[in-house]
């Protein structure tokens, strides 16, 4: 599987954009699907996941009730909706898929880097103040 990210850019806090991963190679639509991001100087953190099915989703606190993780399995790609953005959100922000199928995870999992088997490459946003 290889996981193309799109839709970073320059914006201003408060703002919105809607980032996608668009996954080629093979159906996505078994796996868990997550968006990490990696701030300047600072290790990949995870922000948000959704489950196979989607019918779990998973965010970190300080994302919650701002961003939305969503997946569209028949065009094969992963969105992250992010609302009322702030300078703190500036990051390289990365897709990863696991290779499993339909499998369930703990939440734990979900935040773990190792769990995931593809990366895309990253796309850059930036939050002005």
């Amino acid at each position: 599987v290889q996981l193309q990210a799109s839709g970073g850019g320059l914006v201003q806090a408060r703002d919105s954009l809607r980032l996608s991963c668009a996954a080629s190679g093979d159906t996505i639509s078994g796996n868990v699907m997550a968006w990490f991001r990696q701030a300047p100087g600072k290790e990949r953190e995870f922000v948000a996941a959704i489950s196979w099915s989607g019918s779990m989703s998973y965010y970190r606190d300080s994302v919650k009730g701002r961003f939305t993780i969503s997946r569209d399995s028949a065009k094969n790609i992963l969105y992250l909706q992010m609302n009322s953005l702030r300078p703190e959100d500036t990051a390289v922000y990365y897709c990863a898929s696991d290779r499993s199928r339909r499998r369930t995870y703990t939440e734990a999992s979900y935040w773990t880097k190792g769990t995931y088997d593809y990366w895309g490459q990253g796309t850059l946003v930036t939050v002005s103040s």
